[in-house]
């Protein structure tokens, strides 16, 4: 990849970050447009507030003053940003200007002056064992699908809950991976392998699907299909069970998301170690996992209060 001199309009310098991160740092396609847009935000902004189109070089010009500005920008109108949104908008901003000064020397101290907005600590919000199980047998119950889509769903959402996985990882099994042996390589964020026990319980709901799949499939494609006989989308697994939740009673809480929430949240009551559950759950950072202590001691706290005579 030829890297743009400074003087290259700076739009040519975040078009080679992205060929970057999508190259050497292996990013996915829905990282590379969030960062994309995050940037390309950023841009915009500068260029309207300075008058004209800016350079490589201008970057390592930037004020402090002006980042707050953006960012302030963003938290106000219709389409304002959450402080978690900033924040993640804010930490694309660095990567790029931490990227301009190692590949392109063009050094920038003032956008390390500026500070994120304080965010509260964010808590999984797990379903609980018997809302879990509501959904995977509500799935095999819709009048309006067919036998197979409607093992489909049940296999899908069987996947998110029995074994942790999110949705993409779900949904990139391939035809020649079923049936399922006892244990699921895994293929996560930042291209992470890690290795899933499989409970008979989703082997034998992937084995349903398999069983009424009406759709004959090449061995390296994907195994779930969309009606017309195409890859399954995520936005099909998140209406599937924002449909489901509502003839449940459920709150909106309860996600695709949730249900893997839920597999770590309901292993941790069981006595399984954070370490254990990290590894499976596919998190970089112990840090991440250990945000399911608290969901498992409100747990305790509640049935506390519910059980305890003095409570």
């Amino acid at each position: 990849m030829t890297l743009p001199g400074r003087a290259s309009p700076v739009r040519e310098g975040m078009a080679a970050w992205l060929g970057y991160l999508a190259d050497e740092r292996r990013c996915s396609p829905r990282t590379l447009e969030a960062y994309g847009r995050c940037v390309g935000a950023y841009l915009a902004f500068l260029e309207a507030h300075r008058g004209g189109a800016l350079t490589v070089s201008d970057m390592g010009g930037i004020e402090a003053a002006e980042l707050r500005a953006y960012l302030a920008s963003r938290r106000r109108g219709e389409e304002a940003l959450s402080a978690r949104s900033l924040g993640q908008a804010l930490s694309a901003i660095r990567m790029f200007h931490r990227w301009l000064d190692r590949r392109l020397g063009v050094a920038n101290a003032q956008i390390g002056l500026v500070r994120g907005p304080k965010q509260g600590a964010s808590v999984p919000r797990p379903v609980d064992e018997d809302q879990a199980k509501g959904l995977l047998q509500e799935a095999e119950a819709d009048p309006d699908l067919a036998e197979w889509a409607m093992a489909r769903d049940r296999a899908v959402l069987t996947l998110l809950y029995g074994c942790g996985l999110r949705i993409s990882e779900a949904l990139s099994l391939r035809r020649d991976e079923a049936p399922l042996g006892d244990s699921l390589r895994i293929v996560g964020k930042g291209s992470k392998t890690r290795i899933v026990p499989v409970l008979p319980a989703v082997r034998q709901a992937v084995d349903a699907y398999v069983a009424e799949l009406p759709f004959a499939l090449a061995p390296d494609e994907p195994l779930f299909r969309a009606a017309r006989g195409g890859p399954l989308s995520p936005r099909h697994v998140q209406a599937t069970v924002q449909r489901l939740r509502g003839r449940l009673g459920l709150p909106k809480s309860a996600t695709p998301h949730a249900l893997r929430h839920s597999f770590a949240t309901h292993l941790l009551g069981a006595g399984a170690d954070l370490r254990s559950i990290q590894e499976l759950l596919g998190h970089a950072s112990l840090s991440t996992t250990q945000k399911y202590t608290a969901v498992d001691a409100e747990r305790l706290l509640s049935a506390y209060a519910k059980a305890h005579p003095r409570a």
